[in-house]
């Protein structure tokens, strides 16, 4: 028994090492000479006072200084440098599914190292939610890479404490305990419900964005085309197997259309809390970019749009 989680321990660290070996390449060519333009801290702190000039917010005016000079003064603020950057991840059975080269639980832990390890390098803090019917971890902002790595080994080894997802609770819990504006990242399948009032709650103090895991049975591609013939599957949540004959025409047909129903009430839900939306879809064969291609498009986005204030 011992030799067996010996062996499961080594495998696990050999995979976190592997991802933090794969996030590098990503962190240090593309992302992190965008991350301060597209991600900004908790707010503006005062930096200076300088004497007004045309075009200048008269509301900025500071009437000490302009009173002892005898001229119109203004302050000027600045972005906060640092930022408190939060993981909330989905633990759920679900997480663990799929028809993908990686399973959603995989691919959330090699996003999230990419992020995270960027800022890190960044001098920003992370902290990790990883939740399932309930909050089942929580760690706290901290700065370090040794920090960042036990949270990537968190998403890969970590077992929720229930087969169900409750992303709502996750996100109560967040907006509870980060006291300032903070970033704050969601990495789900989605397959549950009832988080839509919650993520706005949460989405009006923080920049709070969406990442979707699509197994490929959930993208658009997929879900035309499923694998034909006869499959038995199994609810990973509810336990539930069934027979499903996907040599049906018309059984594919329903299947893309429930797919394509779900992933636009997902998108619709996000769009009417203002939370933007990063899909990761994911494919059944092994390719280099399939992590570090949603997440350029995404942070081009964000950069091209300007981020919200």
């Amino acid at each position: 028994m011992d030799d067996d989680r010996d062996e499961e321990l080594e495998e696990l660290l050999a995979e976190v090492r592997r991802i933090d070996v794969q996030s590098r390449r990503l962190v240090l060519n593309l992302l992190r000479g965008r991350y301060n333009a597209i991600f900004r801290g908790s707010g503006l702190e005062f930096h200076a006072v300088r004497e007004y000039a045309e075009g200048d917010d008269r509301r900025l005016i500071d009437p000490n200084v302009s009173a002892r000079t005898g001229r119109p003064f203004v302050k000027t603020f600045k972005d906060e440098r640092e930022k408190t950057v939060m993981f909330l991840v989905d633990l759920s059975a679900s997480m663990s599914a799929g028809f993908g080269v990686y399973s959603p639980r995989q691919a959330a832990a090699r996003v999230c190292a990419c992020l995270a390890l960027t800022a890190s390098r960044n001098n920003d803090k992370v902290g990790f939610v990883g939740f399932s019917g309930g909050v089942d971890r929580y760690l706290p902002a901290k700065k370090s890479v040794g920090h960042v790595l036990r949270i990537v080994r968190d998403c890969l080894a970590l077992r929720g404490g229930s087969p169900r997802s409750a992303p709502g609770l996750a996100l109560e819990f967040a907006a509870r305990i980060l006291r300032r504006r903070a970033i704050v990242f969601l990495v789900s399948d989605f397959l549950a419900d009832g988080w839509q009032e919650s993520l706005a709650l949460c989405a009006r103090r923080h920049d709070l964005i969406a990442i979707r895991i699509l197994s490929p049975e959930l993208t658009p591609a997929g879900a035309a085309e499923p694998a034909e013939g006869l499959l038995r599957v199994r609810d990973p949540e509810t336990s539930r197997e069934a027979v499903v004959d996907f040599g049906s025409p018309r059984v594919r047909a329903v299947f893309a259309e429930r797919v394509a129903a779900w992933r636009e009430r997902t998108a619709e839900a996000l769009r009417r809390a203002d939370v933007d939306l990063m899909d990761v879809p994911l494919g059944k064969t092994p390719d280099p970019d399939m992590i570090a291609r949603p997440i350029v498009r995404f942070l081009r986005m964000r950069e091209e749009r300007g981020v919200r204030r």
